[in-house]
């Protein structure tokens, strides 16, 4: 039998003819094969859309609070589906082909909901509707539809509890509140189920409180109480109370101990007990005796009573500044009550005090790194270590040094603020940068001192290079005039003010010119002179070479001298006149006030370029008009010479050639001979001499 496949459209004028191949075999038998040619003719038929006539059906989703009867699908020609049909909507009939559903099915296609509505206690429900459509003229498509029904997203009616136990005393007068229910839902009531006409208890629809109706004496109830939504009955959860009425006891329960005062680390783990209550009542057996905790809410939240026990609810955390403020401590009360009855209670104070724990290992800064010039001082500081610790107290640490402070290692570290100086000296020639190991050992965090743990941090020093300068003398040219002392004496002149980079290297003076007869000497930076005979002011101009810096690249200076030494003068004989005695006067003490005027910044600079505007100017008029004979001494470059004006630097001299140099007159041989040189020089170091030009520098040796 060959039947056509579900689903599949017909269409002429597309495919007018199908060419099957069949074969057939029988056992022991050839294969035999045939052809059947199916010719497919036009007429009028009724077509089903493809989303319904497909094999698989149309898909509609509904949520399970729908209303009961709601159109779900509609097997009509819209958009979301049905079928393509010719004739009149009024000639086609529909029916299920499946009654194993609770949906429903209209005379005009349409697919309802239950009457009753989906279940919405259950989880996603699927219904299969087979639906065939046939037309008058005996013409018929067929589809199917699949309705799943999705779980409601609004919040279903429970009770956190599904029974609950309530003990009250006697003596409760009519409409106290006795307990309430709650449950979770929207629009959510309450109303009492069993037993059916309560005589002792009433609920409140709305918030769920049970009252009293009279005068409550001992006796046992029990309740069944139904919560359900308001728009959505069906929608409801049940819960059972359970309540007690006890008889009262005048007199309060006896616990031990009456206090508790007790240490816990603060690594004490959640549900660890504490405190185990012992507690007895002359009446009641201990099952009625009920425990809570009152106090702060830091105390409540960390602890919590599980009956007589005295439970850790979280773990305190003693590194914490919250802590801190609590004193590392908790107080509370446990209160025990006979049936909840305040004035039968006793009460046990609590104090709880959290002990720290050496928890965590500290830990190192991040790049550690630090740069200091060669030439810092002794006790500079180079950087500090800020090394972190979790625990309480935070970053209480102590710092070390690895291996200790040596010429290998010249620096130490502040056992108390981890800050890193330079005890030793410093070359970056020698060495450029330095590692250093520094332990960090964490200190009062533990309530046994000898439980500390460490840490070892590298910490790198790296050497910043200083170029060393010559020394810097002020003056660097002084003009000097002493008066010769008695011969053989020791006659201070000057002390040179120097000073060169870094500070703390020391400085060296030399006298390296002028001092041919030896009359002068050196004394650290203080220039001494020797007195002789000589009856005759003589000028000397003497140059003292200053050495300073630093290893092995020492810097040098020249400062210039010109001391003018004038003989001491002739005793004066004895005077027999008449000697007056002058009587001493006390001395007058004279106080004036003088206005001191603070001028801008903006002036004091513009004051002091033009002044040294004007100083140059000065010095070239006066180079151009000197023309007296001069005493000159020099090295390199640079030379002084003694004018009419007093010292003046030419450039005459080559380089590393030092002399005694005179300026001649008009009938020096020089000048006569050649005209380009207009001075004559003589080396003291090799006695060779020489001829100069003062105005272009220029120089033949003789």
């Amino acid at each position: 039998q060959v039947t056509l496949r579900a689903g599949a459209e017909l269409d002429a004028r597309r495919v007018n003819q199908y060419t099957l191949i069949l074969r057939a075999a029988c056992p022991g038998e050839d294969e035999v094969e045939g052809r059947l040619f199916v010719r497919v003719t036009a007429g009028h038929v009724l077509r089903c859309d493809s989303p319904f006539a497909s094999a698989e059906g149309d898909v509609v989703q509904v949520l399970a609070d729908v209303a009961p009867r709601t159109p779900l699908y509609a097997v009509l020609p819209q958009p979301l589906g049905g079928l393509t049909w010719f004739p009149s909507p009024s000639f086609l009939q529909f029916r299920l082909r499946n009654h194993n559903t609770p949906l429903t099915l209209t005379r005009r296609g349409l697919v309802l909901a239950p009457d009753n509505g989906f279940d919405p206690s259950k989880d996603t429900q699927i219904f299969r509707l087979e639906i065939e459509v046939m037309d008058r003229h005996g013409h018929n498509c067929s589809g199917a539809v699949r309705v799943e029904v999705l779980p409601s997203r609004r919040p279903r009616v429970t009770f956190p509890e599904p029974q609950r136990a309530v003990t009250v005393t006697e003596g409760i007068g009519p409409w106290e509140v006795v307990t309430q229910v709650h449950a979770r839902g929207d629009n959510v009531r309450y109303a009492i189920l069993a037993p059916v006409a309560p005589a002792l208890f009433t609920i409140d629809e709305v918030t769920g409180e049970i009252r009293s109706t009279r005068r409550l004496e001992m006796i046992r109830a029990h309740l069944l109480i139904r919560a359900y939504n308001a728009l959505h009955p069906d929608d409801h959860a049940t819960t059972t109370v359970n309540i007690t009425v006890q008889g009262t006891d005048r007199q309060a329960p006896r616990c031990v101990p009456a206090i508790f005062v007790l240490q816990v680390p603060e690594t004490v783990s959640p549900g660890s007990t504490l405190v185990t209550l012992r507690c007895t009542n002359s009446t009641s057996t201990d099952g009625c005796l009920h425990y809570a905790l009152e106090g702060p809410p830091s105390s409540c939240s960390h602890f919590f009573m599980e009956g007589p026990q005295l439970k850790v609810n979280t773990t305190p955390d003693y590194d914490s500044e919250a802590m801190a403020a609590l004193g590392f401590q908790f107080t509370a009360t446990i209160v025990v009550t006979v049936g909840r009855q305040p004035l039968q209670s006793t009460r046990v104070p609590v104090l709880v005090t959290v002990t720290p724990v050496n928890e965590f290992r500290p830990a190192c800064p991040n790049g550690a790194t630090f740069s200091v010039p060669e030439t810092a001082a002794f006790g500079s500081v180079v950087g500090r270590v800020a090394g972190t610790d979790r625990d309480y107290p935070l970053d209480s640490l102590e710092y070390s040094l690895e291996g200790g402070s040596g010429p290998a290692q010249p620096f130490s570290i502040d056992r108390r603020t981890g800050e890193i100086r330079v005890v030793g000296p410093l070359d970056s020639q020698q060495q450029k940068s330095y590692r250093l190991v520094v332990r960090l050992t964490d200190t009062h965090n533990d309530l046994d001192p000898r439980k500390r743990q460490s840490r070892l941090c590298d910490v790198s020093v790296r050497l910043q290079a200083v170029p060393d300068q010559p020394p810097v003398c002020i003056p660097e040219v002084q003009e000097l005039r002493i008066t010769a002392g008695s011969p053989g004496s020791r006659q201070p002149v000057t002390r040179l003010v120097c000073h060169s980079s870094p500070d703390s290297a020391a400085l060296t003076y030399t006298i390296v010119g002028g001092n041919e007869d030896g009359r002068f000497r050196l004394e650290g930076s203080t220039l001494v002179y020797l007195p002789n005979d000589r009856a005759e002011p003589h000028p000397f101009v003497l140059l003292v070479e200053v050495w300073g810096g630093s290893g092995a690249r020492p810097r040098s200076s020249v400062v210039a001298l010109v001391v003018h030494v004038s003989p001491r003068s002739t005793p004066v004989p004895p005077s027999t006149a008449t000697q007056h005695t002058t009587l001493q006067k006390e001395p007058l003490v004279v106080l004036q006030t003088e206005a001191v005027w603070h001028p801008p910044a903006w002036f004091v600079s513009v004051l002091t370029i033009s002044g040294v505007l004007l100083l140059a100017t000065l010095v070239c008029m006066a180079r151009n008009l000197l023309c007296r004979p001069a005493w000159c001494s020099g090295t390199g470059e640079r030379w002084w010479c003694l004018g009419e004006h007093g010292p003046v630097t030419v450039p005459f001299c080559a380089r590393g050639q030092s002399g005694r140099a005179l300026w001649p007159s008009a009938a020096s041989p020089a000048s006569s001979t050649q005209g380009q040189f207009n001075g004559h020089a003589q080396d003291p170091r090799t006695g060779r001499d020489s001829l100069f030009n003062s105005v272009t520098g220029a120089r033949r040796w003789i």
